[in-house]
């Protein structure tokens, strides 16, 4: 038993002192021993670590209502659009610098079937919040890599197991999907057997093409048969390039994993930032450095769409078929494109199929915010794409300073004026046309829409003299530049923009 107070509050754990401090500064005759609470060694450690730990999410408080503001008639309308607009915004602000990327993809991809999925920490759940994303995946994947395939894997039971077979046709990975929603996850993943399968789909994979796997995880551990170091170093002789998202916390083979194959992991904070990762790997990722070689050709075929008077058995399926593509070189017919020819290995795509493909190697430049100083000296008073009105420019903004608002807006990311200007044509857009053109259709309508060759013509870009597609002037008989993802069309005469 502690003989005195000092030792008393030293023998307690550093929980319990707290409720022990008073004991030393209480009143009567123990208030004359001490003027604070005898602290031992151990309660100053961690009384200091306490200082330095920084506090969990749950520990503070947001005061999430003070970010909101009332506009001028009482109501919360502008700062709702306000915050409607920053998150379109952020989704634009990319590296538009034009990079080498594979648009010829060949990606696997191993979703998370065991036990950890049933959690609820993502609504409703892992694993219905994962087959949705999945879902949203698959579509937008083909829709921005059309001459690219896709594979499904799934770990469960501690055993890896086909989902979808390597295919370029999204109705088949979509209708495998919808087959997943009636069962239940159950056992454990095993990265190593789902790894090893991944890597015998994409054996034959042509080597004009990516290799790549993406990994949806949500469990903390892998149970597998074997080293999977052995399978992390034939990834790399394979150059199959492994990503990765979690769901719960990171976890240190997976980081390895992704290392050592040149590929990302991320863990996804809440819903929406999975599906902003999940959304992410529809990009093609750069090709590295020792693999930009020279370029070679490639033989495709481009074939139309023929309609016959007798119906006829197709070379992919079997199947008794009016319609169809032949082949460009063995006449044998497929269903749909893009495929490979069963008969000869010839590639069939159409035109509309490499033009969706080639924004990736070209961005669309991001635009550029105005601001209210310059909105107002600019004379335009609607969206040159859709034709809607841009309100009018506060009086007190007019005679602000350009150079102020301009950085002001851009450390925003969002205009103050709501409205954004291309750098290259000089006209000015809506939040709604500038998101359609970077995620939809990749091209700017001023720029396509500009008839003004062989007349000298004022920009609203920086500096005073600029440039053609930054290579300066466009001589007589040229075939034009591209350069950010704006094409410029051939100019029988000299022209030079000022």
């Amino acid at each position: 038993m502690a003989d005195s107070d000092g030792e008393y509050v030293e023998d307690l754990s550093d929980d319990d002192l707290p409720t022990a401090a008073p004991l030393g500064t209480g009143t009567g005759r123990h208030a004359t021993r001490s003027s604070g609470p005898v602290k031992g060694p151990e309660a100053v450690r961690g009384e200091k670590e306490k200082q330095g730990r920084r506090r969990a999410a749950w520990e503070d408080i947001q005061r999430s209502w003070d970010t909101v503001v009332e506009g001028a008639d009482g109501s919360l309308s502008s700062t709702v659009e306000g915050l409607l607009e920053a998150g379109k915004r952020q989704r634009l602000l990319r590296d538009t610098t034009p990079l080498q990327r594979g648009i010829i993809r060949h990606l696997i991809l191993i979703l998370d079937l065991s036990f950890a999925m049933t959690e609820k920490d993502l609504r409703p759940t892992r694993y219905l919040l994962t087959l949705r994303h999945a879902t949203s995946f698959i579509t937008e994947f083909f829709e921005q890599n059309p001459i690219s395939q896709l594979g499904i894997l799934g770990m469960r039971d501690g055993l890896a197991k086909p989902i979808s077979a390597l295919s370029g046709t999204p109705t088949v990975h979509l209708a495998a999907l919808g087959k997943l929603r009636t069962q239940d996850p159950q056992g454990s993943p095993s990265l190593q057997n789902a790894l090893e399968m991944a890597r015998a789909g994409l054996f034959h994979a042509p080597s004009h093409g990516t290799r790549e796997v993406l990994i949806i995880s949500g469990a903390l551990l892998s149970s597998d048969p074997g080293d999977i170091h052995t399978t992390i170093a034939s990834l790399t002789t394979d150059r199959i390039r492994v990503s990765a998202i979690g769901l719960a916390a990171q976890v240190a083979i997976l980081s390895e994993i992704c290392s050592k194959t040149k590929g990302d992991y991320s863990v996804a904070l809440h819903e929406e930032h999975f599906r902003a990762l999940f959304m992410g790997v529809t990009t093609p990722p750069p090709t590295r450095s020792k693999e930009q070689n020279q370029s070679s050709l490639l033989m495709m075929g481009f074939p139309s769409r023929t309609v016959a008077k007798a119906p006829t058995l197709c070379a992919c399926h079997s199947k008794l078929t009016r319609g169809g593509y032949l082949c460009s070189r063995c006449g044998s017919k497929v269903c749909s494109l893009p495929a490979e020819c069963p008969a000869c290995g010839l590639t069939l795509i159409l035109s509309t199929h490499l033009a969706r493909s080639y924004h990736h190697l070209f961005p669309l430049r991001n635009w550029r915010e105005v601001s209210w100083s310059e909105a107002a000296g600019s004379g335009v008073g609607s969206c040159f794409a859709c034709g809607v009105g841009f309100n009018k420019p506060p009086p007190r903004q007019v005679g602000e300073g350009k150079k102020e608002g301009r950085r002001e807006a851009m450390m925003k990311a969002v205009s103050e004026s709501g409205r954004y200007v291309c750098e290259v044509c000089g006209e000015h857009f809506c939040i709604d046309c500038d998101v359609f053109a970077h995620e939809v259709v990749h091209n700017c309508p001023g720029c396509q829409g500009d008839t003004r060759a062989g007349k000298k013509v004022k920009g609203r870009g920086k500096g005073g003299k600029g440039k053609v597609g930054g290579e300066g002037k466009l001589e007589e008989g040229g075939e034009g530049e591209k350069e950010g993802g704006d094409l410029y069309a051939a100019s029988p005469k000299r022209m030079e923009v000022d």
